[in-house]
This record gives C-alpha cells, sequence and structure tokens, in this order.
C-alpha cells in the first residue's frame, strides 16, 4: 500500500519543459519556459515567457539544452524545481564550435 502513495504522489508533481538560459551558479540553472496563449479579445496568438530556478545536482545541463522541469519542495529563496531529464542537448553555436570543428578535422592545425 505505501508503494502506491508514493507513486500517486509523484504522478502529482507539475512538469515543464524549457530552454536552459543560464548555469553560472553551482548546481542551478535558469530554464525559460515559452508558451503562446491566443489573445481572449482580438485572438491574437501571444507568446509569454517565465524563468524558472531548478536544481541540476550534478551539473550537466548546459545554455540551450532544452530541460525536462519537475516540481518539488522549496530548496532554496528562489528554487522549487528540479531538473529530471535533458530532452535535447544544444547545437555548438559561435566560438565554442569553431574551435571544436578545428579539432575535429584531421590534418588541420589550432
Amino acid at each position: 500500500m505505501p508503494q502506491t502513495t508514493t507513486t500517486a504522489k509523484a504522478a502529482r508533481r507539475k512538469t515543464l519543459i524549457g530552454y536552459v538560459v543560464s548555469t553560472a551558479m553551482k548546481k542551478t540553472i535558469v530554464v525559460e519556459v515559452r508558451r503562446q496563449k491566443s489573445h481572449p479579445m482580438y485572438g491574437r496568438v501571444i507568446s509569454r515567457s517565465r524563468k524558472f530556478y531548478a536544481h541540476d545536482e550534478k551539473n550537466t545541463a548546459n545554455v540551450g539544452d532544452v530541460v525536462r522541469l519537475e516540481e518539488t519542495r522549496p530548496l532554496s529563496k528562489l528554487k522549487r524545481w528540479r531538473l529530471k531529464e535533458i530532452v535535447r542537448r544544444a547545437v555548438l553555436v559561435g566560438p565554442e564550435a569553431a574551435t571544436a570543428v578545428k579539432q575535429a578535422q584531421p590534418g588541420t592545425e589550432a
């Protein structure tokens, strides 16, 4: 019987999917969740976003990753979510990508 209550409690937890926008803090990521809704009067689709602070125990998420968050007890003043899984890894862009491509190509010197 206790096993069913634990699964029922886990099933009630909310989940969100969003993009990681910051990993500057230790064991904490900032995730931006975007949603689109129709304006009640004009019908135009409006894009809304909100940032959530989430606990990332092993510092596995990087900026640009798509992650799934799960609601949890308050961990600090702002953290009420934890990283459940990384849905999709970010593609390297910018100067990091250029150095990674140079290193991957044989015969080129960096």
